[in-house]
């Protein structure tokens, strides 16, 4: 049996559907581990940067923008809100807190709505500009992943961050494409993240607090860009709505 993608799809895309899978296991991994589950959605949001520069470098297909946003529904709409639905349930229940436990679970599906909404109007209008409107999905999910592994877990807390993410996602805010070197780094401390417990397994000398150390630095850095990036991040090329509408009317 002749498989249709096999020849059609490139390596770009086969780094896009892997980002899916581990959306889907980070689901899974929500149901025992959540600092595991955020992790994996870290690496997710790093295979999603990967397969911008392989595309790059490598070429893409016409597949690629629709695989995208169909992995990225996954990785950072589902599994985001999969992790908080299951630390709402893991926190409280439907017998003792009924009406938290459902609110709860509507703002994760509102999330994930939110998110198939936002990653559809990405893919029809602002894939081939350097902005996007809205908050970006993995910035979301970077976000919640973070502050889940540095020890906010606080359900009340969760189930506010993902409606006001819900409700961003929506909005008209205009967020500019992170610049090359300044999505390396970004990339580099989400790896550092990730890696830290394996580090901890070889070897006893990292100090035990060196993988918060790197949580915290990455929801420093993504919650920056987050509240600063529509305002003060343009530049390189890239002018801000201000500036575009003040240049049309002259």
């Amino acid at each position: 049996m002749h498989l249709r993608f096999v020849g059609r799809l490139g390596l770009a895309d086969a780094v896009t559907v892997a980002n899916a899978a581990v959306g889907f296991l980070a689901v899974v991994a929500a149901t025992v581990d959540a600092t595991l589950a955020a992790r994996l959605i870290l690496l997710a949001a790093v295979a999603d940067g990967l397969d911008g520069v392989v595309a790059r470098h490598r070429g893409s297909t016409d597949a690629g923008p629709y695989l995208d946003s169909l992995a990225d529904v996954a990785s950072f709409g589902v599994a985001p809100a999969g992790l908080v639905a299951f630390l709402v349930l893991d926190a409280r229940s439907f017998a003792t807190d009924p009406l938290f436990v459902a609110v709860g679970l509507a703002t994760a599906g509102l999330f994930v709505s939110a998110a198939v909404a936002r990653l559809g109007m990405y893919t029809a209008y602002d894939s081939g500009s350097r902005e996007t409107i809205g908050v970006p999905t993995t910035l979301a999910a970077t976000v919640l992943a973070a502050g889940v592994i540095a020890g906010y877990t606080a359900p009340a807390l969760l189930v506010a961050a993902t409606a006001a993410f819900a409700v961003l996602m929506g909005s008209t805010i205009t967020y500019p494409d992170l610049h090359a070197q300044d999505a390396l780094v970004m990339g580099v401390v989400q790896v550092a993240v990730i890696v830290t417990p394996l580090a901890h397994v070889a070897t006893a000398r990292l100090p035990p607090w060196i993988g918060e150390g790197f949580a915290f630095a990455l929801l420093f850095l993504s919650c920056g860009y987050l509240l600063l990036g529509p305002r003060f991040y343009w530049g390189d090329g890239i002018r801000s709505p201000p500036d575009e509408a003040t240049e049309q009317r002259a």
